[in-house]
């Protein structure tokens, strides 16, 4: 049974296409990983799959229950942290997650003792008795994941759960986010980290202007670009003659991104020399080139326009749970 099943679906607001015929389908067991720069329509989507929006038109539904028909059906399912840690900071750890359990039908028995193996697994178990408001930022995604899981959600809904946290807090989340689904657990995940999604996600949609432009693993996204890119980096006063150089090579416009310009190598180093030659009779001495395997970034760059919005926090992950 797929986890979540949508055709088609609507949602404008005003002269806002928010979602504009929006289709997906993944199967349980996975983290289905949901890139968009910010009001491409990622938000938008969860909210009509967990039933916080109606859509317009459509259909869906969520872990084998009809969205539209049943909605409460679809509520005792699902789970959802938000982009914001959506917490009382004047309860403690323990009586926040307490709270939503309750909130899912949870006997108080049952919410304590849910409460405590939700906040033992997400390592919270030893501040769990103090007042949210001493909690830092990371503290805080953790405590709103622990009540978005207290309930024993068959899918779970992330809204960028990582932003704004530091790196740190960002791969301890990423730690527990893969244990959850090594555990039985489906995820949808939105996110702008487009290291995030390589690393976490089995299947990556990408999604801008309300529509679903892109579908598929993360290296079936990267094998569209057709091979390895040429990538350079030239002093400014040079840019414009740099750009000029790699259109003959590229016979298009090179990418730009930041202060790097790329181009697609399908021939590999054959292009990587082509390059060279043309900034050499251009009497330019690039800062920096290099001959790399495409990114997420470059498939984000090629099917948006402009790049994701990630580049604030970088971190190191270490390799991709699944190939």
């Amino acid at each position: 049974m797929n986890a979540v099943e949508a055709q088609n679906i609507v949602k404008h607001f005003g002269d806002t296409h928010a979602l504009d015929g929006v289709s997906i389908q993944f199967e349980e067991g996975i983290v289905y990983g949901l890139l968009g720069p910010n009001g491409a329509g990622k938000t938008t989507l969860i909210r009509v799959l967990t039933t916080l929006l109606t859509p317009d038109s459509g259909s869906a539904s969520v872990a084998g229950v009809d969205l539209i028909t049943d909605p409460v059906g679809v509520r005792r399912k699902v789970g959802l942290a938000g982009q914001f840690a959506a917490v009382d900071e004047h309860q403690t750890g323990r009586e926040n997650v307490e709270m939503v359990g309750r909130l899912y039908n949870l006997s108080g028995e049952e919410a304590r003792s849910r409460a405590d193996e939700v906040l033992d697994r997400i390592n919270l178990a030893e501040v769990a008795d103090i007042q949210v408001k001493t909690y830092s930022g990371g503290m805080r995604r953790k405590l709103d994941l622990a009540a978005s899981m207290v309930g024993r959600p068959e899918v779970l809904f992330l809204d960028e759960p990582t932003t704004g946290i530091d790196p740190a807090s960002r791969i301890a989340l990423w730690d527990l986010i893969e244990e959850m689904v090594d555990g039985g657990t489906t995820l949808l995940l939105t996110t702008q980290y487009l290291e995030e999604a390589d690393r976490l996600a089995d299947r990556i949609g990408v999604i801008d202007h309300g529509k679903l432009i892109a579908e598929g693993t993360s290296d079936e996204l990267k094998a569209t670009l057709g091979g390895d890119v040429v990538e350079i980096h030239v002093h400014n006063d040079d840019r414009a003659l740099a750009v000029e150089c790699l259109t003959r090579v590229a016979g298009e416009e090179p990418k730009a991104e930041g202060g790097s310009l790329s181009i697609p190598a399908p021939n590999g180093s054959k292009t990587l020399t082509a390059v060279v030659r043309e900034l050499d009779s251009a009497a330019i001495e690039p800062r920096d080139i290099a001959l790399r395997k495409p990114t997420l970034n470059d498939v984000f760059l090629t099917l948006t326009g402009h790049k994701a919005e990630d580049e604030s926090q970088p971190v190191t992950a270490r390799s991709r749970r699944r190939g």
